[in-house]
Parts: C-alpha cells; structure tokens; sequence
C-alpha cells in the first residue's frame, strides 16, 4: 500500500521483552549448529550404509534431526537469532564424520552416534539447567523443545548402543576423539 508501511506477520516472532538475549542467542546459535551438524553425520552415514541393514534405523534417526533443525530454523527467525559462521565448515566436517564412520562398518557408524548423542544429551541438560534458573516459566516454549530433543537424542544413543557401538575396535579411542570435536563445535558454535 501507498503509506509505505509494511506488514509483518508477528505470529513468527517471540516477545524480545524480558528475555535475557544474549543467553537465547546463545543456545539457539548453538542448538541450530548441534542439528545442522547432526543432520550431515547422518547423510554421511546414509551415503555409505543407506543400503545395508542398518539404512533404516539411521535414517529413522536422520528424520527426528531434520524435524530438531526444522524447529531450530524456526526458532532462529522468532526469536531474531543469527546462525555461527561456521555453517560451512559444520557442513562438511559433519558430513565427512559421518561417511568416515560408517567406512568403519555399521558399528562404527552407531560408534559415532553414541558419542555424538551422549555429548548433545549433555549439554542439552546445561541448557535446561540453565534455562530454569533464569526462568522456566518464561522460557516454558523453549524448555519444552530442549526437553524433547534432549530424549530424542538420548534415545539415539541407546540405539546406538543396543546395535553394538562398544564393539567397534578401538571404541573407547573413537568416542572421545569425537566427543572432543563436539565440545570443540559447541564451544565455537555458540560464540562464531
């Protein structure tokens, strides 16, 4: 119209009032980062095992990623939050941990998953930690979303397990090597 106003739909924005930003930035920065990065893993576990007996059980697990990042891409534009810069590179150091770990077979790709989700499981109870001592009435939303991820992630680490993740040679090794690089990634992540 004419005036040179323009319309925007406010049921995709959060009320900035209140909130303490610089901590909201943080975790959803952070938590888009953990589901971009998880969603790579697992096209790279997909591109290697997709057709094996372990395909489906991966890309059950890739669907509940992609519905994390969906809600994260949402999350990001409410609550007016910019991604890390780091994208591209979580793009392929995802991608290739992924691959990397199902050229070790199908339990090195559960290897990977359990190490991956025991690590985000973490620091998802950090976050909530965190969100209930600012205010967990006024971060109810976004409490219930870290909440239910941080079980979906829990269930794919037992998942990871119940398909013989510590058989894989040199278990203890490859777990804390990748547990390293996701401390590493979320460090980066939330402050890029």
């Amino acid at each position: 119209p004419g005036g040179g106003a323009s319309l925007r739909l406010c049921s995709t924005q959060v009320a900035q009032e209140g909130i303490n930003k610089p901590v909201i930035d943080r975790i959803i920065r952070v938590d888009h980062a953990g589901e971009y990065g998880a969603n790579r893993i697992y096209a790279g576990q997909m591109a290697v095992l997709g057709r094996s007996s372990v395909g489906p059980i991966i890309q059950q697990m890739w669907n509940q990623e992609k519905d994390h990042l969906k809600k994260f891409n949402e999350l990001m534009v409410a609550y007016r939050v910019r991604p890390t810069v780091l994208l591209p590179f979580w793009n392929v150091a995802g991608f290739v941990l992924g691959a990397g770990s199902a050229l070790l077979g199908k339990k090195g790709a559960m290897a990977c998953t359990v190490a991956v989700e025991e690590s985000i499981s973490e620091h998802y109870n950090n976050q909530i930690r965190t969100l209930i001592e600012e205010d967990p009435e006024k971060y109810k939303e976004l409490l219930q979303v870290i909440k239910q991820f941080r079980d979906d992630e829990q269930e794919h680490h037992d998942i990871g397990l119940e398909h013989d993740a510590e058989a894989t040679p040199a278990y203890s090794v490859l777990k804390t090597a990748i547990q390293l690089g996701c401390k590493a990634a979320i460090f980066l992540s939330e402050r890029i």
